[in-house]
């Protein structure tokens, strides 16, 4: 029989993570305890951190089973959300984060009888519960350069992860630079995988992609820090005649893309809704910045991208050693513009998906299963 989980993770729901997919796969043979996001960094003074604290503070513990990620909630899943300090910093702030988590968890866990669990963490912050929820093994499955990921507080976050990282007897990782920071006697890599089906199957194009005639380059995923918005800026102005579509929530300054004519800032998408987007668009764009975060970084959208079997036009980044032939590589405004029409004489190419047909979720699922029961 396979361990039953304790997971921390992100709030189930949202646009999904790798975790999410992964367990989504794992929860069909086990039982699955799901602790909403206990934090990365202390909340600002925002509406929008305010907001999020007051549903924190008074939603009830146990979670509904709705979700907007298109990622169904598993049968055998629970989703817990926990009152408690986000990232604590000094001594006692974590002993007391983690006695209040450990208050509220520790009856959940009687009650729900799990078998032989494993602590699998996706959040540095879940480090001083290990030891704590008489689990059998701690997995730390690390996604991101914390470090250098934006909207984190890193030297808190580093804390943390010094003592996850000695206390884990397993780590999987999204990517060797992530690999590299890491004890190797106990981490594994493990990339990223896609839900095939989903972005390769045809579905009818969103009403609202524009329809006119001319070419249209999209992207979705968050709008931070670590998309090239001069670069972008550049680009469009240089190609009058096509549209640029963004699909994603703002978390920065992009005033120097917003004002541009052709382009069209949709907002988020339900992850169920991007196909009818991806798959009608002529052009993919992976328009990151060079630094740490974005060099260590596995996006999930690669594979989605290749997937729906339109061409994919990129910034230099490590993840796409393994697809580098499919990709249009560019380095500089003069080069991405170049890319772009290129790749549009080819538009589509629905025979690149199969370079990642093999790369699904439930195929990483079933080698992560292998891992845990040997621990």
């Amino acid at each position: 029989m396979p361990h039953d989980l304790i997971v921390f993770g992100e709030d189930w729901g949202g646009l999904p993570s790798s975790t999410q997919h992964l367990i989504q796969h794992l929860a069909q043979d086990r039982q699955v305890l799901w602790i909403n996001s206990i934090g990365l960094r202390r909340p600002a003074l925002t509406f929008h951190d305010l907001q999020r604290a007051w549903v924190k503070l008074f939603a009830s513990r146990e979670s509904g089973q709705q979700t907007q990620s298109g990622i169904p909630v598993p049968d055998k899943m629970q989703i817990i959300n926990l009152k408690t300090i986000p990232a604590p910093r000094s001594q006692w702030e974590r002993k007391l984060a983690a006695w209040l988590m450990r208050r509220q968890l520790l009856p959940i866990l009687r009650q729900s009888k799990l078998r032989d669990p494993i602590l699998w963490t996706s959040l540095p912050t879940a480090a001083d519960l290990c030891g704590q929820l008489s689990e059998s093994a701690v997995v730390y499955y690390c996604g991101d350069d914390f470090s250098a990921l934006a909207g984190v507080d890193h030297q808190t976050i580093s804390q943390h992860e010094q003592t996850l990282v000695h206390r884990a007897d397993f780590i999987m990782v999204a990517s060797p630079v992530l690999a590299e920071q890491f004890p190797a006697s106990k981490t594994r890599i493990l990339p990223h995988g896609v839900d095939f089906s989903r972005f390769n199957s045809p579905v009818p194009r969103a009403a609202d992609l524009p329809d006119d005639g001319r070419p249209v380059a999209g992207f979705y995923g968050s709008l931070s820090e670590w998309l090239d918005y001069p670069l972008l800026a550049e680009v469009i102005k240089r190609l009058p005649d096509w549209h640029f579509v963004f699909i994603g929530q703002t978390h920065t300054d992009i005033s120097p893309i917003a004002a541009l004519p052709q382009v069209h800032l949709l907002g988020p998408r339900a992850h169920d809704q991007l196909p009818s987007y991806s798959q009608h668009w002529q052009v993919s764009l992976l328009p990151f910045v060079d630094n740490a975060q974005i060099r260590a970084c596995n996006p999930l959208k690669l594979l989605e991208y290749l997937a729906v079997g339109q061409p994919v036009v990129a910034t230099p980044f490590p993840a796409l050693t393994p697809f580098r032939k499919l990709i249009h590589v560019a380095r500089n405004a003069d080069e991405m513009v170049h890319a772009i029409q290129r790749a549009y004489q080819q538009s589509p190419v629905p025979h690149q998906a199969n370079v990642v047909a093999d790369h699904t979720w439930q195929q990483r699922a079933a080698q992560v299963s292998q891992w845990l029961e040997v621990l």
